[in-house]
């Protein structure tokens, strides 16, 4: 089999040519395509349930929250396992799949048996799926530069404006904030005033939910032009919740400032997000969605960074604290400055010793063809250009010249012997 495919390539070597340039230039095209990171990521295949109830602990969370999802998780098809983690107002479960899953099927299934466990769970408890995202998906850390503006207005310009915008990059799965203060309204009940006017803390809160609400209304017409009525009745400052009556007692209604404290403050932290010694800071991680291009969204993300900052409060900028892409950069310049060192020395090597130029030359000719060729069966197998796959590569130089140069010797080795009795012949003759 391996004369014929020899002696057919000897007989039409045209073909050969055009199809050894054609798979270079398809190879070109397939580097050109192929994502780009620094690091492969060997991450599980997994699908994370994430649940908060706030104020309750591990044990209450393991109990009535984590243990029933893990249950009934466990019935998924085409899975290794699921492990939960319990913690202080928080389930976390990972839903482990097999490698050769589809990660958006994996999320589908799940969703699926999200939807029938969630009335076994507490009122008010909604499991959430968590970012498409993997182990290695954090790319991308900044924080906000704002020197004159306190962390709780940070938070805001991060939660409300920066975070949105950046969501809409191309290939972004989340942008996850952190540090500074959450803006929240807190109401403090006072015991003995709810003891004084018999009152509970049920009856505030219901009625704080009650008044915090839109109402329907009705259209009618007046004098050929239609009016539409509704209420507003969202709570806007401090002063509206305290004014919201809780009850009437002997034609005097109670209000909400009767019996609590309102005010606006901070959600509570468990940590705080400090800088190099110099200070709180805020901001936020960009999460790359499953199976992109690193270094491409990398660059989408810093791009639409100089956008967003147009809109920012004088005196505040972007500071990037983590930046992949500079890890990126060097590693596949280094990569790449090694295999154009091996292409030269090699083909250095084989002009010395061949000491045959048209022989040397096909043999050279192999390494760029093979290179380019490789790359078509990484995008094939889903195999970005890392620090591993591009040294794995850069170890095979020496083996893609390897067969050129048995074959140059051997078809050297023929030509001499034939060369010999040829001689010998003519000698004879």
């Amino acid at each position: 089999m391996v004369h014929r495919i020899i002696e057919w390539s000897l007989r039409n070597r045209f073909i050969v040519l055009v199809m050894a340039t054609a798979l270079f230039a398809w190879g070109i095209f397939a580097v050109k395509k192929n994502p780009i990171d620094a690091i492969p990521d060997l991450s599980e295949n997994q699908v994370i349930v994430f649940t908060e109830w706030m104020g309750r602990g591990p044990q209450l969370i393991e109990d009535q929250v984590t243990y029933p999802l893990v249950t009934n998780l466990q019935g998924l098809p085409r899975i290794k396992y699921v492990r939960g983690s319990s913690m202080f107002g928080m389930s976390f479960i990972y839903v482990i799949f097999n490698d050769d899953v589809d990660i958006y099927w994996a999320r589908e299934r799940v969703l699926e048996r999200l939807s029938t466990v969630s009335s076994t769970l507490p009122a008010g408890v909604t499991p959430q799926l968590g970012p498409d995202g993997t182990g290695v998906g954090h790319i991308l850390w900044y924080t906000l530069d704002a020197p004159d503006m306190d962390l709780g207005e940070q938070r805001a310009l991060q939660d409300w404006y920066v975070k949105f915008a950046l969501q809409n990059v191309e290939g972004v799965s989340e942008i996850a904030s952190f540090g500074g203060f959450q803006k929240q309204y807190q109401i403090t009940l006072d015991p003995n005033k709810l003891l004084y006017y018999r009152l509970s803390a049920g009856e505030v809160i219901n009625a704080i939910r009650a008044n915090n609400n839109e109402s329907g209304g009705r259209k009618f017409e007046l004098s050929d032009i239609g009016y539409i009525i509704k209420t507003s009745g969202y709570l806007k400052s401090v002063q509206e919740i305290e004014n919201i009556p809780v009850k009437t007692q002997n034609t005097i209604p109670v209000r909400v400032a009767d019996v609590a404290t309102v005010q606006m403050t901070g959600e509570t932290r468990l940590g705080i997000f400090d800088q190099n010694g110099e200070g709180e800071r805020v901001g936020g991680i960009v999460v790359m969605r499953y199976g992109e291009n690193a270094d491409a969204v990398i660059n989408r993300v810093k791009e639409k960074m100089k956008e967003v900052a147009k809109g920012f409060p004088d005196g505040v900028k972007f500071d990037i604290v983590y930046d992949r892409g500079e890890l990126i950069k060097e590693s596949v310049d280094s990569i790449k400055h090694t295999l154009i060192e091996e292409m030269i020395v090699v083909s250095i090597v084989v002009i010395i010793f061949l000491f045959h130029w048209r022989s040397a030359l096909s043999i050279i000719i192999q390494i760029p063809i093979t290179l380019a060729a490789s790359f078509i069966l990484l995008n094939a197998f889903g195999i970005s250009s890392n620090i591993m796959s591009l040294t794995g590569i850069a170890l095979a130089i020496g083996v893609i010249v390897d067969n050129g140069i048995i074959m140059s010797e051997n078809a050297y080795k023929h030509l001499s012997e034939r060369y010999a009795q040829w001689q010998e012949q003519q000698k004879s003759k």
